[in-house]
């Protein structure tokens, strides 16, 4: 399940930071990433606020060693970073 949360996780931020850069802002604070995307994609708290609660979860397991998530959270993560290639996706096809 690490390994899917991680996954996930560094997909996620990626996303949201590549659909920050295709709007023409830099960001070096992963939280403020995710923050964003009601603004840059229109996801409301529901979706970020699942991105925020993991970027927490990855803070305390890389900087304390403890990596605590349910399934649920995982399954969540998954979900919203599926939406999250979606949405992306789409910006390529606006002109």
């Amino acid at each position: 399940m690490a390994s899917r949360f991680d996954l996930a996780y560094n997909a996620s931020h990626a996303l949201a930071l590549a659909t920050l850069r295709w709007h023409g802002y830099r960001s070096d604070n992963r939280y403020l990433v995710f923050q964003c995307l009601e603004q840059t994609l229109g996801l409301g708290p529901e979706h970020w606020r699942v991105l925020a609660l993991c970027h927490e979860r990855r803070n305390v397991a890389e900087y304390q060693g403890h990596l605590d998530v349910e399934e649920r959270l995982v399954a969540d993560l998954i979900r919203v970073t599926k939406l999250l290639l979606e949405k992306v996706l789409l910006l390529g096809k606006v002109t």
